[in-house]
């Protein structure tokens, strides 16, 4: 079998499987008007999805789940889409991590989501791919290194403290770039792109800001 074919045949076989799941978890991603913040975790104080401030570039995005597409492409074998269903589906872990934001502030909350590297498994990043571009609903762009993503095994988060994300804090999906400045943190992301050009800035590394954005360095140049 060719690598061509067998590519196309991988790429059919998981659509089938998605849409299997997303027909047989309709109602999850909903947000449940029962659903209660939690404040504590494990013995750890945790802030609230209130305590976030908004500094978007264009506003609060507002998202039908049932039309969503998560699009994972460029240098990789299988180029997919994912529904909001399909990827609830898909193993969710958490993590206790704390968001610094270059303007001052920071909270500590529970983040619960995909471990990126389980979607690209999916994927497979091709050799020579060695960045990762995250693109949100209102044009956002960040980067982060393929090897920063899988070493620290990076989540997209959908819930937070224990509820379904609100707009406010990026639904359906916000990256938690663990350890990286808050313009890191991409809300409402809708594509991920694998590239092999280290050098390219996303909006904010666009306008004078780090590009590697750690925390404890320099948010300014590299």
């Amino acid at each position: 079998m060719s690598r061509r074919v067998f590519c196309e045949f991988r790429r059919v076989a998981l659509g089938l499987v998605l849409l299997l799941l997303s027909a047989a978890m309709p109602a999850l991603g909903q947000t449940s008007a029962t659903e209660v913040e939690i404040r504590e975790y494990e013995g750890e104080k945790l802030g609230s999805v209130s305590s976030f401030r908004e500094n978007s570039i264009g506003g609060v995005q507002t998202i039908d789940p049932s039309t969503y597409v998560l699009t994972i492409d460029g240098l990789v074998s299988v180029p997919l889409e994912f529904s909001y269903d399909a990827l609830q589906a898909m193993l969710h872990e958490d993590r206790l991590v704390t968001i610094y934001c270059v303007e001052g502030w920071s909270v500590k909350a529970l983040w619960t989501g995909i471990p990126l590297a389980s979607l690209f498994v999916l994927t497979g990043p091709l050799s020579e791919a060695n960045t990762v571009v995250f693109t949100a609903a209102d044009g956002y762009t960040t980067t982060l290194p393929l090897s920063v993503v899988l070493e620290r095994n990076l989540i997209l988060a959908d819930h937070i403290n224990g509820i379904v994300l609100p707009p406010e804090n990026g639904f359906p999906f916000q990256l938690v770039a663990e350890d990286k400045w808050g313009y890191k943190w991409i809300k409402w992301v809708t594509r991920i792109e694998l590239s092999d050009d280290p050098t390219i800035e996303g909006y904010w590394e666009s306008h004078g800001f780090s590009n590697n954005g750690e925390v404890g360095s320099s948010m300014f140049g590299d």
